[in-house]
């Protein structure tokens, strides 16, 4: 059977195209996954990893061209190369101005990072290509893995991994969008020199944090993210509390929608919390996301959502306009979208890998760049990583968020990239 020749240009699905428009040096857009292995990396073995990875995933071979009313991917000759790791975490990958891919794959010691342009893909499609990284990688490492015939859990085909979600679900008619939630809550600070993020990092026991959520009938991230939201509260002058702190969540479409896409496919919900006069209990906060949650997390909803920021993109206004003229305007959508948030918080879920290669495994770490605080989640086994970003020097939220779980008996294990008093 003869393989389907690759495209050599695709449209950018509905969520990339804010932003090659929006990123910059402050906020490239980037994002980090990373596996810890219990021994030290090979290059060698793992630009050959590399190059096996990659004719699975032929989309990751593309860079992004400007056209007159769009960007776009284009096909590319660029060789993806193994480095070892050189640059501050999230730097930046995309250029308008030079050719180069739209992601980087890099080590250290025992870690492989993987980095990506979300324009690419999501948090989901990212992970699927470090999985299938890190998968060829110990089959080539370790001779005695090659004879067990083992497979991933992800045999989509090239159609599938490089089907437009959005455009394949969108339905014309009835539409919703999130309700404008005017000015939240900004946490501010000195910022870090050079444009660098702090990344702080905290490795916890999933069954111990499981043991206490479940004390309050609730998930593990509504758990957290209700520590979240107090750990904020408490940097909060009593005159900024006349805002909300506004959570911004993604959400991946997959489970709502058929899909095996490796591109974006994902939805972002904004979760408001409003204060009293009073500091909030502990079990309010819970109680108002899991309501919120449960009310806000259906397909219905989600539909909704994606057929209006579709038709947003299928109107013939909106098609007709030069893509000079888009730019600001996307930017300043962008900007105002910004200031109705305070954080976000992802929780890309449990990451599984074949049996056979646990014992080679150590643990899977998430995080992505950011003008804010941001927490991103995922857990390997029974080991939870928490990643803190931000641009700030101050890292009061990050203590309030760790000594709570520490309080409770959760033992972390805390580390970061930037060491300060």
């Amino acid at each position: 059977m003869s393989r389907t020749k690759t495209p050599t240009w695709r449209r950018l699905d509905n969520a990339a195209k804010i932003f090659p428009p929006t990123s910059n040096k402050h906020d490239t857009k980037v994002f980090r996954f990373a596996c810890t292995l219990k021994e030290e990396i090979v290059p060698e073995i793992l630009q050959n990893a590399l190059d096996k990875t990659m004719e699975a995933f032929p989309l990751y071979a593309s860079i992004i061209r400007k056209g007159l009313f769009w960007y776009y991917f284009e096909t590319s000759s660029i060789k993806p190369t193994v480095k070892e790791e050189c640059k501050s975490p999230c730097s930046t990958l995309y250029n308008e101005n030079s050719k180069s891919l739209l992601f980087e794959v890099s080590y250290y010691k025992k870690r492989i990072n993987l980095e990506i342009y979300h324009a690419l893909t999501d948090g989901v499609g990212a992970l699927q290509f470090l999985r299938t990284l890190v998968f060829h990688y110990l089959l080539m490492q370790h001779e005695e893995l090659k004879e067990a015939k083992l497979s991933l859990d992800y045999d989509a085909s090239h159609a599938e991994k490089e089907m437009d979600g959005f455009k394949k679900y969108f339905s014309p008619g009835k539409s919703a969008k999130n309700p404008s939630l005017g000015k939240a809550y900004r946490i501010k600070g000195e910022r870090l020199e050079g444009d660098v993020l702090k990344v702080i990092n905290g490795v916890a026991s999933v069954k111990a944090i499981l043991q206490e959520a479940h004390q309050y009938e609730t998930t593990l991230t509504v758990y957290l993210g209700a520590i979240l939201i107090m750990s904020i509260y408490k940097e909060m002058a009593r005159k900024d509390r006349k805002h909300p702190v506004v959570v911004s969540v993604p959400v991946n479409l997959r489970p709502y929608f058929k899909s095996s896409s490796a591109r974006n496919f994902f939805s972002v919900v904004h979760v408001p919390y409003y204060f009293k006069e009073k500091e909030p209990e502990f079990e309010e906060v819970i109680s108002y996301l899991k309501e919120f949650f449960e009310k806000e997390l259906t397909t219905e909803k989600f539909q909704l959502r994606l057929n209006r920021l579709v038709a947003l993109e299928h109107n013939y206004f909106t098609r007709a306009i030069p893509l000079i003229l888009k730019k600001p305007t996307l930017w300043f959508a962008h900007h105002l979208t910004n200031n109705e948030v305070t954080t976000s918080f992802s929780n890309i879920g449990k990451i599984t890998m074949p049996k056979e290669l646990e014992p080679y495994i150590d643990v899977f770490d998430v995080y992505t760049s950011t003008t804010k605080v941001q927490v991103c989640l995922c857990s390997y086994g029974d080991k939870l990583s928490i990643s803190f970003t931000s641009p700030f020097v101050n890292s009061e939220v990050q203590k309030h968020f760790f000594r709570t779980l520490t309080s409770r008996g959760i033992k972390v294990e805390i580390s970061t990239n930037i060491i300060t008093e």
